[in-house]
């Protein structure tokens, strides 16, 4: 979950949207009165919140390509998305792993990236990432996102990026066109459009 400029702009869209029809959070369990976290009910809330949410679109490789690798779920993207002006950002990983993950991040960390779009290192997570929906999650839901997501098997998987405007990305790009620059574009499996015909008379 580190900052992702560009990328995010079209996942936020997506996300956002569902994020906003979120159900209200499970009933906590009662303890002498007072209510607490049941560590399994927290587990499944967070699950169907991170399901219900598509978390796995923008993080699980493959997606986009209509095979997500579930060998590798919320691992990390394997595409990136381009803001204009900003770069391309990839989905990062989300498995707890130390080196590539959130492995060296606190629940609460996670909390407040996903309400804030603040990270551990200070850095704002770029437009793509829907944090001002997420702003809305209750304390109980952002806490079992966060304590499911670092409930996950590690995967060791380091996006690229993020990259600036000048730099060329070794992932695929989703990128938004205008119609007529999109109409000239090499179509997949097909060849470059044919050049126009010259001017009669020249």
């Amino acid at each position: 979950m580190k900052p992702h400029g560009t990328a995010e702009v079209l996942i936020a869209a997506v996300c956002a949207g569902a994020c906003l029809a979120l159900p209200p959070p499970a009933n906590a369990a009662m303890k002498h009165g007072a209510p607490t976290r049941s560590a399994n009910a927290e587990l499944v809330r967070g699950k169907y919140l991170v399901t219900f949410g598509s978390c796995t679109d923008c993080h699980t490789p493959g997606h986009f390509f209509g095979k997500p690798d579930m060998s590798r779920f919320l691992g990390g993207s394997d595409v990136g998305f381009a803001i204009p002006g900003m770069g391309v950002f990839v989905g990062p990983n989300l498995t707890p792993d130390i080196k590539t993950g959130l492995g060296s991040w606190t629940e609460q960390q996670i909390v407040t990236a996903l309400t804030t779009g603040k990270i551990p290192d200070g850095r704002i997570l770029a437009p793509v990432m829907p944090w001002h929906a997420y702003a809305n999650l209750t304390k109980s839901d952002a806490l079992a996102i966060a304590a499911y997501l670092k409930s996950l098997p590690p995967v060791s998987h380091q996006v690229g990026g993020p990259y600036g405007p000048n730099q060329t990305p070794k992932e695929a790009v989703m990128v938004v066109v205008p119609p007529d620059v999109y109409s000239n574009l090499p179509k997949p499996g097909g060849s470059a459009p044919a050049a126009a015909p010259p001017a009669s008379g020249k």
